[in-house]
């Protein structure tokens, strides 16, 4: 399977008006992508040039065959996040994600980029290092971790595309739908009591605008499909890649919230995973974070002031 000869590819992306879709968009319309952002509401894609919104259910088989027609690549970022029904996380991650990979190969389309997480490899207290080869979490785990394990095995077994699963720790950066720059601590606020946590706890994090620049070349073929996963992701295989920037701990995230809220940290003295997430296989693909901890956790304390 290999790259189309385009001098524009056309890149199909779901959720395009999320937080990390919208800012995928942005980093395709950059590259020179023609860029078909699906969005279930009218008026919710990104405004830029080279994005035209398509609206409706990427889920749906004749929808989601109808906007992959003459694409290149899709990159698929939905997720119901708001969702505390476990039902409802699998139709539209396991299920849908499924049935959109499915139309992508009917169109022929070459590449899928899926955003995955690194929550779905087990990060037990004393787990040590995680790489793209760990153990993934158990059946008992929490839901979010356990759907998006599933959704991940599920595009596993859908042959005739080249699959990216694209896995991120926590994602920081500005955005009203930013679960950790916005929605985490407006949680504490509204509880009106200061948060626990473990202080020396890892706090595995990349910036959204570093995880998009890599989702971004991915879809436009800058990183080629390759024989052997060091060089590229697998030609006609499915290739996790994780993508986080440099250690941090639960201190260095919670201590930035807790004070911009004017509250003081509660320290929980108590086992906890302290290990790093390896990215050794997104290094030699070329991609290396630009954003660092004290530029995020300064973006983050300004968006609470």
């Amino acid at each position: 399977m290999t790259e189309r000869p385009t001098t524009q590819p056309t890149v199909v992306v779901t959720g395009a008006n999320g937080f990390v879709g919208s800012r995928v968009c942005a980093a395709l319309a950059e590259r020179g992508a023609a860029v078909r952002a699906v969005v279930r509401r009218p008026g919710t894609a990104p405004t830029l040039p080279g994005v035209e919104e398509q609206v409706g259910d990427f889920a749906d088989p004749a929808f989601a065959s109808t906007v992959l027609a003459g694409a290149d690549a899709a990159v698929t970022t939905v997720y119901p996040m708001t969702s505390d029904d476990r039902q409802t996380q699998l139709d539209v991650a396991v299920k849908g994600t499924t049935e959109f990979a499915r139309a992508a190969v009917g169109a022929g389309v070459d590449r899928l980029v899926h955003i995955s997480t690194t929550a779905v490899y087990d990060r037990s207290p004393g787990t040590g290092d995680v790489d793209e080869d760990a153990a993934l979490v158990p059946d008992e785990a929490g839901d979010y971790a356990v759907v998006k394990r599933d959704t991940d095995i599920a595009l596993a077994g859908v042959d005739g595309i080249t699959r990216v699963l694209v896995r991120p720790p926590a994602i920081l950066g500005a955005g009203e739908s930013s679960v950790w720059n916005t929605q985490r601590p407006a949680a504490v606020r509204d509880a009106g009591s200061a948060p626990h946590a473990v202080a020396d706890q890892s706090f595995a994090w990349v910036h959204v605008d570093d995880l998009s620049s890599i989702v971004a070349d991915l879809a436009v073929g800058r990183v080629a499909a390759a024989a052997d996963v060091t060089d590229g992701p697998v030609d006609g295989g499915c290739t996790p890649v994780n993508v986080a920037a440099g250690p941090a701990t639960a201190r260095d995230y919670w201590s930035v919230v807790a004070g911009a809220l004017g509250m003081e940290p509660v320290w929980d003295d108590k086992p906890a995973w302290t290990g790093r997430i390896v990215t050794d296989r997104a290094a030699d693909w070329g991609w290396a974070p630009r954003v660092d901890l004290a530029q995020a956790l300064a973006e983050l304390e300004a968006g609470l002031r």
